[in-house]
């Protein structure tokens, strides 16, 4: 008769258990999703003549999250424009290492064309031509 009596109250405990968790997860997502609802509320049961603290409260919160999206618009400017500025540098000393290497190159081409003029030449003296 014991262990009738225990499983009859062991579901009876399961099952207000059960609610009990699902009662506290509707809440915590109430407040997960909705987490100026009582504020709202609050606003609402307020009498007409109230004193404005909530509404200079909310003006106060947006100034706020208003500076400080700026201040993070500001600081992704400036690591953007430092970004810009680094590739530019770069692309100069590129540029520059390219140039001095085109220069180098012509410099050898000319010396080959000479060398390429005065062997030629000493071969029209020698009179061996092609």
């Amino acid at each position: 008769m014991e262990r009738t009596s225990l499983e009859i109250h062991l579901p009876d405990t399961y099952e207000e258990g059960k609610l009990y968790v699902v009662d506290s997860l509707n809440n915590l997502n109430k407040l997960n999703v909705c987490p100026d609802r009582p504020q709202h509320v609050l606003d609402e049961e307020e009498p007409a003549g109230g004193t404005g603290e909530n509404t200079s409260g909310r003006s106060i919160r947006n100034q706020c999250l208003f500076f400080v999206t700026l201040i993070l618009t500001l600081i992704v400017s400036l690591a953007l424009v430092s970004f810009v500025i680094f590739l530019i540098i770069q692309t100069r000393n590129k540029m520059d290492q390219l140039s001095s290497r085109l220069i180098s190159e012509k410099k050898t081409i000319e010396e080959l064309k000479k060398m390429n003029t005065m062997i030629l030449k000493h071969l029209n003296q020698s009179g061996i031509t092609e």
